[in-house]
């Protein structure tokens, strides 16, 4: 059974071989993906494409600056959580992001990664969020929720607000508009890391959209609770990564748990623990 402190001293041996910690940290990027205790774990969520996955990895690391300023390990932890939700971490497909902060490196969903576990419940007919141009709201009531949109009205490429939208296979419908003012609002208030923020605004801004769209009114997989549950910690002093003392974004532990627990607990189909 593989834990947490045992992939650690697996990993901090194979450090040993040099000569100083900070040294292997700075060069064994590509080593520490290929080491066995790191690559069995991968193998164990993406079996086969393991291998794809954590050349992407690497491909990430050696093209971000910033991200190469972050403990190597974690890196890989945050890369694991993708793995475990199935999603690229390439940067330019924008399902999800592994983002420096604080010298570490941490998991964090992009818009189209929440509309991709949405679209895998099976309970979806339609979703989507957009950017709204100056000139085409033309009205919106915020007690039915009725937005009335006119394209061909847009007056310039100032983007004045951004608009989620889904129905389910019930035909249950939910819209919400945003407006610029009020993403601004809630990236003051919650975002302490502007890194996603300056890298691609309307993402972002299209995130905060669709992932309270989601929480507040649409069907969540466990997978999709998860990700919720692991995106809210970014930025946050408290998040953990592989082999500190509370194991909150990996678990190395192969268990199975049972459905009918909360999904903060819950490990049964991915074999890892992102605990609230």
């Amino acid at each position: 059974m593989a834990t947490n402190s045992t992939l650690k001293n697996q990993i901090a041996n194979k450090k040993q071989g040099n000569n100083s910690v900070g040294k292997a940290q700075g060069t064994t990027m590509k080593q520490l993906l290929a080491s066995p205790a790191v690559m069995n774990r991968f193998e164990e969520v993406l079996g086969k494409r393991a291998n794809q996955f954590t050349a992407s990895i690497l491909s990430l690391y050696n093209s971000e600056k910033m991200l190469q300023k972050a403990e190597p390990m974690s890196v890989i932890s945050s890369a694991m959580i993708a793995a475990t939700l199935d999603l690229p971490v390439d940067k330019n497909l924008g399902y999800a992001w592994i983002v420096p902060y604080g010298g570490k490196a941490q998991f964090q969903m992009g818009y189209k990664g929440y509309i991709q576990l949405a679209l895998r419940t099976g309970q979806y007919r339609n979703i989507n969020v957009i950017e709204v141009y100056e000139g085409e709201l033309q009205s919106f009531n915020r007690l039915t929720e009725e937005i009335e949109l006119d394209f061909d009205a847009r007056a310039s490429d100032k983007v004045i607000g951004y608009t989620g939208f889904f129905e389910l296979i019930n035909g249950f419908r939910k819209t919400v508009y945003w407006s610029k003012e009020e993403i601004e609002k809630h990236k003051k208030k919650f975002s302490k890391s502007d890194f996603g923020w300056k890298k691609d605004y309307d993402a972002m801004a299209k995130k905060t959209v669709i992932r309270n769209l989601l929480n507040k009114w649409g069907i969540l997989s466990i997978d999709m609770q998860k990700s919720v549950v692991s995106d809210n910690k970014v930025g946050s002093s408290d998040v953990d990564h592989l082999g500190e003392a509370d194991d909150n974004i990996i678990d190395g532990d192969y268990t199975e748990v049972d459905e009918s627990q909360s999904a903060e607990d819950d490990s049964g189909q991915t074999d890892f623990d992102v605990n609230a």
